[in-house]
């Protein structure tokens, strides 16, 4: 008896003492915050977060991998109890809903072959990437709405995706189920400073069109007789949609299907019949406003491209206030094109809009005279942005006696330099110049620099050394005349201080797919640049250069177009290479004011201006059709005009008497659309 109680003892004792070994060595540490972020949770396991369950997402909510609001079961208070915990704020945020993105199911597309296999979307992609031609189409299976946790989605009748807006939460299980990524999630923010991928379906009038308008949406709610719905998605990428009726060239309609068959869509006559019933009617439509912070902006320049820039960032809730030289806004649209081309009713109407949104103007106030970077900064702007457009906005303006554009300190244009030494302008060049040139001119300047007292000249140039020309291959000899050339290299940044350049940051370019190369910082006082305009730069403040107590305000630029195609060229690149001052540049300048807007943007919400990878217009071939069959032909229709006297042809005298396509003729015309995308179109058998 004895005995057995012994053994019993000492067994239950080693038990222990195992346990307690074995507590402690595979003891697990659970945070506190996890516990508490965990049992704030609603405890759904939905997956609508992302993660496998919410233990899984209260971990990555502490980790900083998933954001206090990513429940989206739980709604804002759920929201509100873990951002507590965490100790963070909450901050209004527009809501996501997904969206799909292609425009024929299966009975409608051409097929490669009958799919016969397991009814999943993620099985049928394995055989040869689905049953579709098309290289992006929906495959129709349902792969998306099974995964919705909370019943938003459905299959349509032509075996699409539909979605419940009502019930959507934005969680993006549909996104990341769909194996072809047509179901997407989107905002109106993102579709104001969004660009179109390769992986998207596009039409051919899409992806050429300056501004980026989805030209068969706005055409497809003329056609259902919804005027507001369709100027709603023009002004999501065109804020002046009347002026573009009258002046855009349409590149859109030259690549537009019909011109395989007869003749292509109106589609600016359209775009200007919901223009002007806007403007006919004084409904003027209250575009969508997105939650935010409110930061001040300046906007230098009340041109296209001003005004488009301060009517998205208006549209984002930040307070864009447009300095102007002239005494009226509009640029080279009043001051420049004639009004024969352009009444200036319409431009005033699309100007009264854009202030409408809530955005300020003060004219007759120019940069580098009546204001400069210290002051906006002084009177409290978060970002000052420059827009004041080329050689062609510096004629309407009363030129600086020394031909100097002051706007920037420390920064001038070859053309303005080169002027101001011929006049025998008294041009004071600091010790330390960089010139941004590939040529022999900017060898010739750089010698000109040191003859009137630079100590140290750097010629800056994309260009790898044996391209440049033989002149500026020789650096060891270059050096000892004071000029340093960096070729392969790229300004990314200026800083200054106050009303003085101080530091130029560079970059040495590499092959594309490559990492980027580190930057370096030389000191600079003077940058000179090779085109005969200011860049579109960007200024924030900068705390790298503030001397304590100084009073004075440092300040730097961030990058913008270098993002996007053609900027190889780093800050100083030109958002369109060569451009002048016709109807065709005044539209392009539309969309480098909402690249200017996306930069800010990314800027002042996450700090980082990431590029966006697969653009349609930096791909090398897009899918596409060389014939289209089944579609009868049918008459472009046009507006009605008036008889010349004494001669039977047609014509107009001014704007003001050309009148647009009337409801009828819209609607008409608005059913010649065939509705493309990328290589589908609407038949009519």
């Amino acid at each position: 008896m004895l005995g057995g109680l012994l053994v019993m003892g000492g067994l239950g004792v080693a038990i222990g003492v195992g346990l307690a070994l074995a507590s402690k060595i595979f003891y697990v540490y659970i945070d506190p915050k996890v516990e508490a972020v965990e049992e704030a949770l609603p405890g759904a396991n939905c997956g609508g977060c992302g993660y496998p369950g919410c233990s899984a997402n209260a971990v990555a909510i502490v980790e900083g991998k998933s954001s206090p609001t990513s429940c989206v079961a739980g709604g804002p208070d759920v929201a509100a109890e873990i951002a507590g915990i965490m100790g963070v704020a909450i901050t209004l945020k527009e809501p996501d809903v997904a969206r799909p993105g292609c425009k024929y199911g299966v009975q409608d597309a051409d097929v490669k072959y009958l799919y016969q296999g397991i009814m999943d979307c993620r099985a049928a992609v394995l055989l040869d990437g689905g049953a579709k031609v098309c290289s992006i189409g929906c495959l129709g299976l349902g792969t998306c709405v099974r995964s919705c946790p909370f019943g938003a989605l459905s299959m349509g009748p032509d075996n699409l995706p539909v979605v419940d807006t009502e019930k959507c939460t934005g969680c993006g299980t549909c996104e990341r189920v769909c194996p072809k990524h047509i179901i997407t999630l989107t905002s109106t923010t993102e579709r104001m400073i969004g660009e179109y991928v390769t992986d998207e379906c596009t039409a051919p009038c899409q992806r050429s069109c300056p501004t980026g308008i989805n030209i068969p949406a706005f055409i497809q709610e003329i056609r259902n007789g919804h005027y507001e719905a369709a100027l709603a998605i023009i002004k999501e990428k065109c804020p002046l949609p009347l002026i573009c009726g009258y002046i855009c060239p349409a590149p859109c309609e030259l690549s537009c299907r019909r011109n395989l068959i007869d003749e292509p869509v109106a589609i600016n006559s359209l775009k200007r019949f919901v223009a002007d019933y806007e403007m006919r009617t004084g409904n003027r439509l209250t575009p969508f406003k997105a939650p935010g912070s409110g930061e001040k902006i300046a906007v230098v320049g009340g041109g296209a491209e001003g005004l488009t820039l301060s009517y998205y960032l208006a549209r984002l809730s930040y307070q864009p206030t447009i300095f102007e030289a002239k005494p009226q806004l509009g640029g080279i649209l009043r001051y420049v094109i004639a009004e024969d081309r352009l009444p200036r009713n319409v431009l005033d109407h699309e100007i009264a809009g854009i202030l409408e949104t809530g955005v300020e103007a003060r004219t007759n106030r120019v940069m580098g005279h009546d204001f400069d970077l210290q002051s906006l900064f002084e009177e409290g702007f978060d970002v000052v942005a420059l827009t004041k457009g080329g050689f062609d906005s510096r004629q309407i303006l009363k030129p600086d006696p020394s031909g100097y554009d002051a706007s920037v300190p420390g920064v001038f244009t070859m053309m303005d330099f080169l002027y101001s030494l011929k006049k025998g302008k008294n041009v004071q060049v600091s010790r330390r110049v960089v010139i941004i040139h590939s040529g022999r001119e900017g060898l010739d300047l750089a010698r000109k620099c040191r003859g009137i007292g630079a100590q140290k000249v750097t010629i800056v140039s994309p260009l790898a050394c044996d391209e440049l020309p033989v002149e500026l291959q020789d650096l060891k000899r270059l050096a000892q005349e004071g000029i340093v050339v960096r070729p392969s290299t790229v300004v990314i940044s200026l800083y200054g201080v106050s009303r003085r350049l101080v530091r130029v940051a560079l970059e040495e370019t590499v092959p594309a797919g490559e990492p980027p190369a580190e930057g370096q910082t030389i000191r600079a006082d003077t940058l000179i640049l090779p085109a005969g305009r200011l860049p579109e730069f960007v200024f924030v403040r900068s705390l790298e250069e503030t001397e304590p107590d100084s009073g004075e305000i440092a300040w730097k630029t961030i990058e913008t177009f270098r993002t996007f195609p053609g900027g190889p060229n780093g800050i100083c690149t030109p958002p369109e290479p060569g451009r002048i001052s016709d109807s065709s540049a005044v539209v392009k300048s539309l969309l480098s004011g909402r690249r200017l807007t996306r930069a800010i943007h990314r800027y002042l919400t996450t700090g980082a201006i990431p590029p966006i990878e697969h653009l349609a217009c930096e791909a090398e071939a897009v899918p596409d059709v060389a014939e289209i069959h089944d579609v009868a032909p049918s008459e472009r229709q046009r507006p009605a005009v008036l008889d010349v006297a004494g001669d039977s042809k047609k014509a107009w005298i001014f704007p003001s008497e050309y009148p647009g396509l009337d409801e009828a003729a819209a609607r008409e015309e608005a059913e010649r659309c065939l509705t493309c995308g990328l290589i589908c179109y609407r038949r009519q058998t």
